[in-house]
């Protein structure tokens, strides 16, 4: 099979209305394939006010509002005759699943019942994310669903090789392979620093930074975050808090930290600057299945501090690059970061080893890696053609 005898069927339940990493790399997949000729058609649900604007032929999917204070998230309401009408006269060889919703439960079906191979990319723990809102009874159950939910698919690629060992260990699917992350040099790198910045913001030169790069969500360990710069101020080492992103944790997490300087969102050269200018990243997350913002401050040649969990520990290297502590360790963070504040040969030292490491994560590599898997279950899967 050729590229262009390919067409792809790709539902996500956020293609572009919400910027995440997820998404942007899904944007990324798909500018890639079309690049190849193959022909790809996404379904997802859509706003009238779009993040960004999206990446190949994209069918808007009835959704609603997602509930418990989410409403920026839309709900996909499954498979309405019109989407079924659009896939039938788009006629897929591979589907590809991004998200274990009701949309993406229904594709397989439809799928398994016409023979076409499915694949399942995997982005996002979310049997973790009820812990962070006083529901963790529901992880068992949310685990169960999701294991269901990969059994179905033919295949699964995890953005890591530490993700995809804790989905082997959950029984998750026989079939894993990895789909990693790449990096734009163009933007991340260490010659974006800029101190003049920085100044702007009142942050002085010999001031070290500690930065929170991402989504302002419980989830991302917010609570965690902000208990290590308490337990650090408590130990009076002198640093400063730069917060890159927006979220509805906002207020929440700007309460908790006085004296940080809050950023907002940005991207493109912007979000490059604001991440070389970092002294460190400070990354307390356990949901992360690869880290983009991990790989990203690499990049800059920017240590990074993580939580020792999935994706994480598939980038940063314990003692080299950065430092992997036990997740929710107050006082671990606390020794890391300032160790960092306090040592300025020793951040300069793993920022380099970590700027040197991010060269590996080519994009145009990593999604020939999904190309390959498109390929492989098409030959096993010879029902599906034409």
């Amino acid at each position: 099979m050729t590229p262009s005898n390919l067409r792809i069927a790709l539902f996500s339940g956020n293609y572009n209305y919400v910027r995440d990493g997820a998404n942007q790399a899904l944007n990324r997949l798909v500018g890639y394939l079309l690049r190849q000729g193959v022909q790809v058609r996404i379904y997802s649900p859509t706003t009238d006010t779009p993040d960004f604007p999206p990446t190949g032929d994209l069918v808007s999917v009835g959704s609603i509002p997602l509930p418990f204070g989410r409403g920026e998230y839309r709900l996909a309401r499954g498979l309405t005759g019109a989407t079924r009408r659009d896939l039938k006269a788009f006629r897929p060889n591979i589907v590809h699943v991004a998200a274990p919703d009701i949309l993406g439960h229904r594709a397989i079906t439809w799928a398994r019942k016409r023979n076409i191979p499915v694949l399942a990319s995997m982005h996002t723990r979310f049997e973790t994310y009820p812990r962070y809102y006083g529901l963790a009874f529901m992880e068992p159950a949310l685990e169960a669903v999701l294991r269901r939910f990969y059994r179905r698919c033919d295949a699964v690629v995890a953005p890591s090789e530490s993700m995809a060992q804790v989905m082997r260990e959950q029984r998750m699917s026989y079939d894993i392979g990895i789909w990693a992350r790449g990096i734009d040099t163009t933007i991340f790198n260490p010659g974006q620093r800029d101190l003049a910045w920085r100044r702007a913001l009142g942050i002085a030169d010999d001031e070290p930074v500690i930065g929170f790069l991402g989504r302002l969500v419980m989830e991302k360990g917010l609570d965690v975050f902000s208990d290590s710069i308490d337990a650090l101020r408590a130990r009076g080492v002198r640093h400063r808090v730069l917060v890159i992103g927006e979220g509805p944790a906002h207020e929440w997490f700007e309460s908790r930290l006085p004296g940080a300087v809050f950023v907002g969102f940005k991207a493109g050269q912007d979000l490059g600057k604001a991440v070389a200018s970092m002294d460190m990243l400070f990354n307390p997350s356990v949901t992360e299945t690869f880290g983009n913002v991990t790989l990203e401050t690499m990049a800059c040649g920017i240590p990074v501090i993580a939580a020792r969990a999935t994706g994480s520990e598939s980038l940063v290297l314990d003692g080299e690059t950065g430092r992997l502590v036990k997740p929710g360790s107050i006082s671990g963070f606390a020794d890391a970061l300032a160790a960092y504040c306090t040592d300025d040969d020793l951040r300069a030292q793993h920022g380099a080893a970590g700027a040197k490491a991010s060269g590996a994560y080519d994009w145009d590599r990593v999604n020939q890696a999904v190309l390959d898997t498109y390929y492989r279950l098409d030959r096993q899967n010879p029902g599906s053609r034409d």
